[in-house]
């Protein structure tokens, strides 16, 4: 199957459903594939931290994802994808000629990071700033309260 055909489908799928609105959505919608396909590598990260457009070009270039090979079969793109457009970040996109692939440079990401000091993001038991479960203690289950925040020492 034409992986354009593919993206398109799920494209369709996923804006013709009916959105949830609000803020009580939850950072921990779950779909079985994403998270084994994703969390094969690293955390899956939840849907609501990039807007449907940033996903439909993550998923449209998984072969070069971040310097590796990440394809997938056909059936298991569109599943994925659709769960991620269902419960993407509802906020208006940043204004970029291009869909922000990367969760870090996001102006939320940013915000809510502003005070964690350099050289943690160079800690080797962080190693960067993609690597969410480093201090936050909850984040395989979508949950990134502060409450749940344990900063290496």
């Amino acid at each position: 199957m034409n992986m354009k055909y593919v993206l398109l489908s799920a494209s369709l799928l996923a804006t013709s459903t009916a959105f949830a609105s609000g803020d009580n959505e939850t950072l921990a919608a779950s779909n079985p594939k994403w998270k084994a396909e994703c969390s094969a590598c690293h955390i899956a990260y939840p849907a609501r931290l990039l807007p449907a457009a940033s996903w439909l070009a993550m998923m449209g270039g998984l072969n070069k994802h971040f310097g590796t090979d990440a394809s997938l079969d056909a059936s298991s793109t569109t599943e994925i994808l659709a769960f991620l457009q269902q419960n993407a970040s509802r906020k208006k996109p940043e204004s970029t000629l291009k869909p922000t692939l990367r969760i870090t440079e996001t102006r939320w990401f940013k915000h809510e990071h502003d005070e964690v000091p350099a050289r943690l993001w160079k800690d080797p038991r962080v190693k960067s700033a993609a690597n969410c479960a480093a201090c936050h203690t909850t984040a395989e289950t979508g949950n990134f309260n502060e409450d749940h925040i344990r900063l290496p020492k």
